[in-house]
Formats: C-alpha cells, sequence, structure tokens
C-alpha cells in the first residue's frame, strides 16, 4: 500500500493587497452577482474572467425550475467567453457570491463540476488560470486549478496510451 498527501495551496490577500488587475476583476464579478436568478436559492453567484487579450466576460447563476437544468456562473461565463473568443484563453477568473445584498465574508469555491470545465479550459490553451476567490475577510487566490481538482479528469485519461499491455 501507499499512502499519498494532497496539499491545496493558495494565498489569502486583503482588498488593498491585490493588484489594482485583480481588484478590476474581483469588482467585476461582483457586480455580475446582480444578473443572477436565483428564485429558489437565493444564492447569487457572480463570475468575471479576464482573456489574455484583456478582455473581460462576467456571468452570474442562473436557476431553473427544472433544478439540474441551472447553470454556475462560472460556467455561464467561461462558456460565453470561449465561444465569442475561442482563440483566447482564459488568465484570470473572479468569483463572487452573495445572499440578499451581503457578500460572503468567507469565499465560496467552484462546484466539482465547474472546476472540471475550468481545468479542460486550462488544457484547452495550455494556460493555467489564476483563480480569485472573493470573500469579504479577504481573497483566497491560486495558480492554477491543481490546487482545487489535483485528481481531475484530463484528456490525457482518455488516451490510447493509458491502455494496458
Amino acid at each position: 500500500m501507499r499512502e499519498y498527501n494532497i496539499v491545496c495551496s493558495f494565498k489569502v490577500f486583503g482588498w488593498n493587497e491585490l493588484s489594482e488587475s485583480d481588484r478590476q476583476l474581483v469588482e467585476a464579478a461582483r457586480k455580475a452577482t446582480s444578473g443572477s436568478y436565483s428564485p429558489y436559492s437565493r444564492f447569487k453567484v457572480g463570475a468575471a474572467a479576464r482573456l489574455a487579450n484583456g478582455v473581460i466576460f462576467t456571468g452570474s447563476n442562473q436557476e431553473n425550475a427544472a433544478y439540474p437544468s441551472g447553470l454556475c456562473a462560472e460556467r455561464t461565463t467561461l462558456f460565453a467567453a470561449n465561444a465569442q473568443y475561442p482563440d483566447q484563453p482564459v488568465v484570470a477568473l473572479a468569483i463572487a457570491a452573495r445572499k440578499g445584498n451581503r457578500y460572503l465574508a468567507r469565499p465560496v469555491s467552484p462546484c466539482g463540476a465547474c472546476r472540471q470545465v475550468i481545468s479542460g479550459v486550462e488544457e484547452r490553451f495550455g494556460v493555467p488560470i489564476r483563480i480569485l476567490l472573493y470573500g469579504t475577510e479577504g481573497t483566497h487566490v491560486t495558480e492554477g486549478i491543481a490546487s482545487l481538482l489535483p485528481l481531475r479528469f484530463t484528456d490525457e485519461d482518455m488516451s490510447l496510451s493509458q491502455l494496458e499491455g
């Protein structure tokens, strides 16, 4: 038997410790929470993605009475960005959430499906995405999805080189 330890590494920044570029992206994610359609959970999530060319895309969670038919803010943002700019890597993604008019003190982390999509976008372009998770007590920042999804499913997992014999 072998045992492995997986470490999740991130930094926590106060608002004034973030670069102007990071503050701009987080502010866009905060503002994007206003576009949330969340009549069932009343949990408003906004995301903002910065592309390599500097363009910023935002999105928000969209719920539906057929609950599984909704979509998270991270995926609405990434899918829209990649549909409009299919040749531009996403270099940073900020996420903010609130209940009512109050932003969460501790950041919310992407769900498993969103983590997998972030991983796929990184793999598609070969560029790690700087992830900023906003909370009023501090913004958690990680350089790439590996810290949040260390045992992720990748294109290589489906390759013939993975087959036995």
